[in-house]
């Protein structure tokens, strides 16, 4: 077993690639990262499957599309008969260990890990079941521009509280693991919540940057009336008419946002040094990426939800000195999907093992030759959470990316020439070829009309089970839950009436008066 060597995934909430300096930002300051990614392959056109937490988490997990094991959204049931790569790994003879968030759904809240090692930060009930009857201003999560609106500095909040737990324990773990060998090799999951919103910071990381260095989105605001379908959906749901959001409060939130990049990265960093100082880096590949982006005010835009680069594009880098290339780039499309396959094929577990369909491929040769490019590869991204009105799908092959949004007009764009997505070629007669091809890959195997009354279905009937559990003080809590308390500290469905932004912001120390 001593030749197979241990996996650590890192994975980060909320990072957008764009946002960091191995992708090309002049100002982000991420040492850690960096020095990772001098000793890795970084992927360039990395993608996660899903803007959004659990549906992401999930699928990267399994190796399969949301749609195709029925997570629909951050309510849904992440069903417990579906094998995942703790699953896998654990027959390859590793130990399994969760640290930190997963955002799992329903009462299994382990899918392989033999242990988790710090209490879930979300909720694991169906409390954030969305329902497309009300349109886009259904909002369960309670989302609004307050983060934006509230974003600057703090001494302490949920989400450090959280994430200093995560990080002590990961810590303590590789050290463990050193100490105590068990002969087996390891597969530690490390994941941290930073830097989601809102967008808050201390003092020392947001003294990290000069505030009128602090760059405005590339892209500004666009009225509404000139906005795509989907998009405008998203405006609503967000709550974009109710306030208005001056250029100070973007230039804050950005600024709180890149200090969060680099408090997660000292985190990283921590880990990283445990790690080297356990003697365990030799033998260890290490992996890092994110569940998904953060528009950041770009087109107007936050948070996620959309397949806008800035939302749907994840940092990835795959790094082992010993055993991979070190300081080179793939210029390869690959997902979250393909980690399950691509971990597979390095601990050496036959595909033939792997209890198929999966729709991920494996990347393995792209470790191997990461200069190479595979013009077959594609990308396949889905949203059925709150703030749509219908199925929504992406697929992006070469440089091109359709979006697909149930009812609305698709999307085509050219990310070579058209790098901000802001002049869409689709219905035009000199890209008819392009699109039908395109669209042709979409529909491979998804119905929407099909997939439409089958999230209708699944919002209805858990709906049901939320308010019946609602109605009785036997309501089960699934959450994981490490240290007693831990259940009233963090966000939960029980007694959740404010939504998870006022919950936080009660967290907030010091708290603004608006959050008071």
């Amino acid at each position: 077993m001593k030749d197979k060597p241990n996996i650590l995934l890192i994975q980060v909430d909320q990072l957008a690639a764009p946002a960091l300096a191995i992708y090309g930002h002049r100002l982000v300051k991420t040492p850690n990262i960096d020095r990772l990614a001098e000793n890795g392959i970084v992927f360039d056109r990395a993608y996660c499957n899903s803007p959004i937490c659990a549906p992401s988490r999930f699928s990267m997990l399994t190796g399969r599309l949301p749609a195709k094991i029925g997570v629909y959204d951050n309510g849904s049931e992440f069903p417990a008969s579906i094998p995942t790569i703790a699953h896998y790994l654990s027959l390859a003879g590793y130990s399994t260990t969760l640290c930190g968030k997963m955002h799992f759904v329903g009462p299994d809240q382990l899918h392989g890990y033999e242990e988790r090692l710090t209490t879930e930060i979300y909720p694991a009930d169906f409390i954030w079941t969305p329902d497309w009857r009300l349109g886009p201003q259904s909002r369960p999560s309670g989302l609004s521009m307050r983060p934006v609106l509230e974003a600057g500095v703090c001494r302490r909040s949920l989400q450090i509280d959280y994430d200093e737990q995560v990080a002590f324990m990961a810590e303590q773990k590789l050290y463990d693991l050193a100490r105590y060998d068990s002969g087996r090799p390891f597969f530690l999951t490390v994941s941290f919540t930073h830097p989601h919103s809102p967008y808050t910071v201390q003092q020392a990381y947001w003294d990290l940057y000069r505030h009128e260095d602090i760059p405005m989105p590339r892209v500004g605001e666009i009225a509404f009336d000139r906005l795509d379908t989907y998009s405008q959906w998203l405006h609503q749901s967000h709550g974009r008419d109710e306030d208005v959001v001056t250029d100070e409060h973007v230039r804050t939130a950005r600024h709180a946002y890149f200090g969060m990049i680099s408090y997660v990265d000292a985190l990283v960093g921590r880990v990283l040094a445990a790690l080297a100082d356990a003697e365990l880096a030799d033998n260890t590949v290490v992996i890092f990426t994110s569940d998904h982006g953060e528009m950041l005010g770009e087109r107007g835009m936050w948070y996620k939800e959309t397949f806008f680069e800035w939302s749907a594009r994840v940092p990835l880098i795959v790094s082992s000195p010993s055993r991979l290339a070190r300081g080179t780039r793939s210029p390869a499309l690959v997902s979250l999907l393909d980690l399950l396959p691509t971990v597979c094929d390095l601990v050496g577990t036959p595909q033939g093992s792997v209890a198929g369909p999966i729709e991920g491929r494996s990347f393995l040769a792209h470790l191997e030759r990461p200069e190479a490019d595979d013009p077959t590869r594609s990308v396949i991204g889905e949203y059925t959470d709150m703030g749509v009105c219908g199925p929504c799908r992406m697929v992006r092959q070469g440089e091109h990316k359709l979006v697909f949004a149930y009812g609305a007009a698709p999307l085509l764009f050219d990310l070579a020439r058209d790098p901000d997505e802001l002049h869409s070629l689709a219905g035009r007669s000199e890209s008819a070829a392009l699109e039908r091809q395109l669209s042709a890959r979409l529909t491979d195997g998804w119905d929407p009309d099909g997939e439409y009354q089958a999230v209708l279905l699944s919002q209805a009937r858990r709906r049901v089970v939320k308010e019946a559990m609602q109605s009785t003080s036997a309501s089960p809590n699934w959450s994981h839950v490490v240290r007693q308390g831990d259940e009233r500290r963090f966000v939960r469905g029980s007694g959740f009436q404010n939504g998870t932004t006022a919950t936080k912001a009660k967290a907030r120390f010091p708290r603004l008066n608006s959050a008071r």
